[in-house]
């Protein structure tokens, strides 16, 4: 598979919720770079921090677009964000099933077939306004 058809097949297993599935299209040394927070670096890490998402949110990307560059190990992803937000975290608003629309972005690495590197971007101020309205 070129880096683009892994990267596209990725953000398929996210949208089927096949965590699996998405874990094994992952280098066992990824880097995952969050919009906030610490850099996670390994698949242990990065499978805890799937477990909280899976928890805390429900979310479904639409409106995929993808980007690739002439090397073919780089791709960039942008997308909307359709979440329910099932279950507060600490230093955030209190859950009960607030829905939001968010738009966010994503570059990703591929290296040898498997996706090395996950960096995301989104407007955390706003989603925070989002999921606070009543």
């Amino acid at each position: 598979m070129t880096a683009l058809e892994t990267v596209e097949l990725y953000y398929d297993r996210f949208n089927n919720k096949d965590w699996k599935g998405m874990l094994a299209l992952l280098d066992p040394e990824i880097r995952h770079e969050p919009n906030q927070g610490e850099v996670r670096i390994g698949i242990e890490k990065f499978t805890a921090f799937l477990g909280d998402m899976d928890t805390a949110y429900e979310e479904t990307l639409t409106e995929i677009v993808f980007f690739t560059e002439k090397s073919g190990t780089r791709v960039a992803a942008e997308f909307v964000v359709n979440g329910i937000y099932k279950k507060g975290e600490e230093g955030f608003p209190e859950a009960y099933g607030q829905t939001y629309v968010l738009p966010a972005a994503a570059f990703l690495e591929v290296k040898a077939g498997k996706i090395s590197r996950v960096t995301t971007y989104y407007n955390l101020p706003h989603w925070i306004d989002l999921v606070s309205k009543k």
